[in-house]
């Protein structure tokens, strides 16, 4: 199934949420990026999703991957049955 909302919480700073962000945008797919060190609502919403402050955090659907690398968002996507 194809996604109908992508929220990726980032730090800009860190070089997985920019692997992050290059994964969805080689795969066209529209999302809502976050900043979490400018937003404070967005780093106490990711606290609170995901149990932590390491980023990248993406919500997917209400489905919540944390502190990952590219690798581990690509097991998780086709997990989920995500579609590209």
């Amino acid at each position: 199934m194809k996604p109908e909302k992508i929220r990726l919480f980032i730090k800009p700073y860190c070089g997985w949420c920019h692997e992050a962000m290059n994964w969805l945008d080689e795969r066209g797919l529209a999302y809502e990026k976050l900043d979490v060190t400018a937003n404070a609502a967005a780093r106490k919403e990711m606290a609170a999703l995901s149990s932590q402050t390491l980023a990248p955090v993406i919500e997917v659907d209400g489905e919540i991957l944390a502190d990952f690398g590219t690798d581990e968002l690509e097991e998780w996507w086709k997990e989920h049955g995500f579609t590209k």
